[in-house]
């Protein structure tokens, strides 16, 4: 694995590997195009996209190294977060407005834990229509904006762990390691289908890619990239 790259080392180019911590608010695009500005990278990328209310690790490559972009991409992820019990939101997640409440009542801790047991494993998920993903040619999101509708189309994805860390109504904070390609709106959204109830995403926060961990990753707003 190539050695992360920390705030108090030169970032040579043409090749490095990047470890960003990206801030809250902030879109994957922002932080790349921060690193690129600081860093006068005439190539650069980054390995998985984070929603503009996601924070943590987002990995950026320049020269060489975008060439192992999709390697990277291909590990699996970490996530930490909050789910919201008992209402949905369009977007599955604070983007948008609550547009529906549930009853909770019949929701016990030993429920929650036992329904996050049976994620576990590989299975066909439909992503969000608030997401990156194309339909002719359009981006998802671009159309759920505007009040549109469309079909997107289920994939094969898999969770490896699913822990239940903190349950205090109507929050119930977790961890989850999965494949490449999952949405964790999408298993927000199905998790309160579970527990026939609803549910969104409040918080989320990557914390790991493969062997890169958000411990050794540096904030854009604070850190000023030097060069060599």
């Amino acid at each position: 694995m190539d050695k992360p790259i920390h705030t108090n080392q030169p970032i040579p180019e043409p090749a490095e590997v990047i470890l960003i911590d990206k801030p809250f608010g902030w879109t994957s695009f922002q932080a790349v195009k921060k690193a690129k500005y600081v860093l006068k990278a005439k190539k650069i990328g980054h390995a998985g996209t984070l929603d503009p209310l996601a924070t943590g690790l987002l990995i950026v490559c320049t020269g060489k190294k975008t060439k192992t972009i999709e390697s990277i991409q291909a590990q699996e992820k970490e996530y930490t977060g909050t789910f919201f019990i008992g209402e949905t939101t369009p977007s599955f997640d604070l983007e948008t407005e609550t547009d529906q409440t549930f009853p909770t009542d019949h929701i016990t801790d030993d429920l929650i834990r036992k329904t996050a047991g049976t994620f576990i494993g590989e299975q066909d998920q439909t992503p969000p229509l608030f997401s990156a993903v194309k339909i002719d040619g359009k981006r998802a999101y671009e159309i759920a904006r505007k009040g549109g509708t469309a079909e997107i189309k289920s994939k094969r994805i898999t969770i490896y762990e699913f822990e239940i860390i903190r349950i205090e109504m109507p929050e119930v904070d977790f961890r989850i390691v999965c494949s490449k390609g999952t949405y964790i709106r999408s298993i927000s959204r199905d998790f309160g289908l579970a527990l026939q109830s609803g549910s969104y995403l409040k918080a989320l926060r990557r914390t790991r890619i493969g062997d890169y961990r958000i411990q050794d990753a540096v904030d854009p707003r604070d850190v000023k990239f030097t060069t060599i």
